[in-house]
């Protein structure tokens, strides 16, 4: 679990709320409008950890538990990874990835091969979208020689696609910033309001807007991506999801796929401050 916070001299989390006490007044700084960045990378709650490992595979279930912040991971001696799953579950089959782009809230799960380092090792984990203290995120340190008889499959599992043409109905959802509110469709969230009334176990196939950089996420639904901008979904857009991220200025296409349980849910940004000012929605299932 990946977060980047801000500390105070006496160790204490700083966080520039508009109410230090966040009881009143909802909101942060102007400064921080965009989202709120902190200058210390945490790993499972530890600064900039060291993790002694063997020298064999090691499968990790990586979480960005951060408030604002993408990172794109990589690791210093250019191995890379083999993702075998995404939010929801394995992927059809592996992949084999330099780098890792992940926005809050998603999550990524792959396979690092440490047997080909000798005893003594050190390989960092990298955030290239980071400088100076948020550029490094953890260091691996190769302890101990192993026997390691483990594969990764070249079948993970079954993932069929959304055929688009299956949708009961499309809709556009615009991803907008209206001074210091942040909106879905022209409202900033608003509890009474249903945005989409959806068919319970349904598909649908939603236009996702953006000006500006925002990890769309559903509650209570999976969803496949059909194309970025008209083209085909980029490489980490594989397999069933939860949260799909959103550059400045792209029109993402995906389909999704609603469970039966009935009742009103969400769908927002899931970077913190922005939903926090208004950016989510109501959805109901019937």
């Amino acid at each position: 679990m990946i977060v980047d916070r801000a500390f105070a001299a006496d160790g204490s989390f700083r966080y520039p709320a508009l109410d230090p006490a966040m009881r009143s007044t909802p909101g942060v700084d102007r400064d921080a409008g965009n989202g709120v960045m902190g200058d210390v990378i945490l790993v499972n709650g530890a600064p900039w950890p060291a993790m002694k490992v063997d020298a064999a595979r090691y499968r990790f279930r990586i979480l960005n538990a951060s408030n604002a912040r993408t990172y794109q991971l990589a690791l210093d001696d250019s191995t890379g990874f083999t993702q075998i799953g995404t939010d929801q579950g394995l992927l059809a089959a592996p992949q084999q990835l330099d780098a890792i782009a992940l926005s809050p809230a998603q999550r990524f799960d792959v396979v690092i091969d440490f047997s080909r380092h000798r005893v003594g090792d050190r390989i960092t984990l990298t955030n290239q979208l980071g400088s100076d203290s948020t550029g490094v995120v953890m260091r691996f340190e190769v302890a101990r020689t192993a026997t390691d008889t483990s594969s990764v499959p070249a079948t993970l599992s079954t993932v069929d696609p959304i055929d688009p043409s299956s949708s009961v109905a499309t809709r556009t959802m615009t991803f907008h910033r209206a001074g210091t509110d942040w909106e879905i469709n022209g409202r900033v969230f608003d509890p009474t309001y249903s945005e989409a009334d959806v068919r319970a176990g349904s598909t649908e196939v939603w236009t996702v807007t953006s000006d500006f950089h925002h990890p769309f996420h559903v509650h209570n639904a999976t969803m496949q991506v059909v194309s970025r901008d008209g083209q085909d979904p980029g490489p980490y857009d594989r397999g069933w999801k939860d949260t799909v991220f959103l550059n400045k200025g792209e029109k993402v296409r995906i389909a999704i796929r609603f469970s039966d349980y009935k009742g009103r849910y969400v769908f927002h940004c899931h970077n913190l401050e922005h939903e926090d000012m208004g950016m989510m929605a109501n959805f109901t299932i019937n």
